[in-house]
């Protein structure tokens, strides 16, 4: 008789290392399903690329203050989502991010001072989810500003990591994990019952993590600023953007989300590291079913309620 096992695969997708985790007792039937969860993902990559004039994506930034462009319903429904996010965080996510002036941040050794308050105003001028259009009759989006532009950084990992797990799941895999470049969807449990058992990063060691959750149909992801940031005069920034002001935010190492759904983990880890520990606490505190881990400069750690660290 077949043993049931874990059958992975890692493939670089959507410019990250995507990791697919199965749960079955026949090796080859596994491997299959984990190649349509791979086809998957890449057919979301080619809907919301930027690299790509020909992607719904560029198509609606290329029409910006011209026209409304019609798009898939899966694209609308998507940038409908992302709205909703934008409002609930008043701004500290935005799809219009894409918007920013990128030469101001290389986060590289030449940069040694931050732009001036001006400059950095100026450079996410553009920025707005307000001036997203949506017309639910005839599925368009319209950018009401000429040069303003819309990208799912901030949320297509997730999105695609939680469309590859409702793929698997209705092929019968029973469990397993899709890792997003560190963005996690789990279902069911390790072939020996017990729940999954990740760990959270440690910002100060990279690879080793600082403490481990055990979770089974839920959801996790992480932002930092332990991989990409800059030191100035003594002080790090991350090369996480508010939007609201364009300066690099400080103060938060990571910001760690659970809940049902990767594509509100991914959507809601950002704008939390925004807009700070304690609005951003207070923020998750009121949602149910979303619980966050944060971990400040001195290390220090922050849980929203209801979360048990081991």
């Amino acid at each position: 008789m077949s043993q049931v096992e874990v059958h992975k695969q890692g493939h670089r997708l959507m410019g990250n290392y995507f990791e697919i985790s199965v749960v079955d007792d026949n090796a080859d039937y596994a491997n299959r399903c984990i190649d349509q969860a791979v086809e998957e993902i890449k057919r979301i990559e080619r809907l919301l690329t930027t690299f790509n004039d020909q992607s719904q994506t560029n198509k609606v930034n290329a029409m910006a203050g011209i026209a409304p462009v019609e798009v898939d319903a899966e694209m609308f429904d998507l940038v409908a989502r992302a709205q909703r996010i934008s409002a609930l965080t008043q701004g500290a996510f935005d799809i219009t991010y894409g918007s920013i002036d990128k030469s101001l941040w290389n986060f590289d050794t030449n940069m040694t001072a931050l732009p001036s308050k001006e400059i950095a105003l100026e450079s996410v001028r553009l920025i707005n989810y307000q001036n997203v259009i949506l017309n639910p009759e005839r599925h368009t989006v319209f950018l009401k500003e000429k040069g303003m532009r819309i990208g799912f950084g901030g949320i297509g990992k997730g999105y695609a990591a939680e469309k590859a797990k409702q793929l698997l799941k209705s092929l019968g895999i029973k469990s397993g994990i899709v890792n997003a470049a560190g963005d996690l969807s789990t279902w069911g449990n390790q072939p020996n019952g017990k729940p999954w058992t990740i760990g959270i990063a440690n910002p100060q060691a990279g690879e080793s993590p600082f403490s481990y959750l055990s979770i089974s149909d839920v959801a996790v992801a992480t932002s930092g600023n332990y991989e990409k940031y800059v030191m100035i005069d003594g002080k790090k920034y991350s090369h996480t953007i508010d939007p609201q002001t364009g300066l690099p935010v400080s103060g938060i190492k990571s910001v760690t989300i659970i809940s049902p759904n990767a594509e509100l983990s991914d959507a809601m880890a950002t704008p939390v590291m925004v807009m700070g520990i304690r609005v951003g606490l207070d923020l998750i505190n009121q949602m149910r079913q979303i619980a966050c881990i944060i971990i400040d400069d001195q290390n220090k750690i922050y849980t929203s309620r209801n979360i048990n660290i081991k």
